[in-house]
């Protein structure tokens, strides 16, 4: 559920949730078409096929459509790491980034709610396309927040889980 008061970041990646990729060997036009707008300099390298992780593509694409400047090396997920300034866990809101360990590299997608063990994330690649799955909290190794911004809103504890697929892998 979108509201008003999310930033206009987060109001962006909900309103793209469902975008896939496309199967096999072709591309999903609405991906290769973000990593065009924002460029290989923004990205750090020429981006084109969607079977590449997009998960920082996406984030990028995003944070840039509310002018602000994406991490460095915005296509790899642990470049999110050290972008923006650092957010305690408690002062978490909607929209703020998180960044994930996994087998192979990392993961980075907004931060839209919590439950005990896991963070609900909304993100790209997760399944092929861009959806709101639950990454264990243990897994993540920053949380993040745009410079210049104001933190707006709070931790957001979920009670119902159910329907929420529980990722390991994003890749």
């Amino acid at each position: 559920m979108t509201t008003a008061s999310e930033p206009a970041w987060l109001r962006r990646a909900r309103s793209l949730i469902g975008t896939r990729e496309a199967p096999g060997a072709a591309n999903s036009p609405t991906i290769l078409g973000w990593a065009k707008k924002l460029g290989t300099k923004v990205l750090g390298m020429v981006y084109n096929a969607d079977s590449v992780p997009w998960c920082g593509l996406f984030v990028a694409s995003c944070v840039a459509e509310d002018s602000i400047p994406p991490a460095p090396i915005a296509v790899r997920a642990k470049a999110w790491a050290t972008w923006g300034a650092n957010l305690a866990t408690e002062r978490l809101a909607p929209g703020a980034v998180l960044v994930f360990e996994r087998t192979g590299g990392g993961h980075v997608g907004f931060y839209v709610g919590e439950d005990k063990t896991h963070y609900h994330v909304l993100g790209g690649n997760q399944g092929d396309r861009v959806s709101i799955m639950r990454l264990e909290k243990s897994r993540c190794v920053a949380r993040r927040w745009p410079v210049g911004r104001a933190v707006v809103g709070k931790p957001v504890l979920m009670t119902a889980t159910a329907g929420i697929a529980v990722s390991s892998n994003e890749a």
